[in-house]
């Protein structure tokens, strides 16, 4: 017979629980890429519609490390393309390494107190 759900407290979880919660690595990624295809596309369009030639960054030098990327408006859905591509990918990674040296830390933390704790063990026989 399975067992009944667990009925929640009610009360949020404390501050502490919040900052050793691990990200959600594929919610994290999608997040930093879509933040960063938008704005590399919100870039291009913008330095279409307000920059004149010779003025301000030159976006064009995006297409050596964006390959189909150009400044016009079909670069920019390739810029979308490509920064959510890379957005993710930098996001993904970012929450894998953190939640790698939260876990790794958690873990010295407690074999330290486990130690410290049965530290004088032999001293009681």
């Amino acid at each position: 017979m399975p067992s009944p759900p667990s009925v929640p407290t009610g009360a949020p979880p404390s501050a502490l629980q919040l900052a050793f919660a691990p990200l959600h690595k594929r919610a994290f990624g999608l997040a930093v890429g879509s933040a960063t295809g938008l704005l590399l596309m919100g870039l291009t369009l913008l330095h279409l519609w307000r920059a004149q030639p010779g003025e301000g960054p030159d976006l064009g030098l995006l297409r050596e490390y964006l390959a189909g990327y150009s400044v016009s408006l079909t670069g920019a859905l390739v810029g979308l393309l490509w920064g959510g591509f890379v957005g993710f990918v930098a996001g993904w990674f970012f929450a894998f390494c953190r939640n790698l040296v939260v876990a790794f830390s958690v873990f010295l933390i407690r074999a330290k107190a486990e130690l410290n704790q049965t530290r004088d063990f032999l001293d009681h026989i």
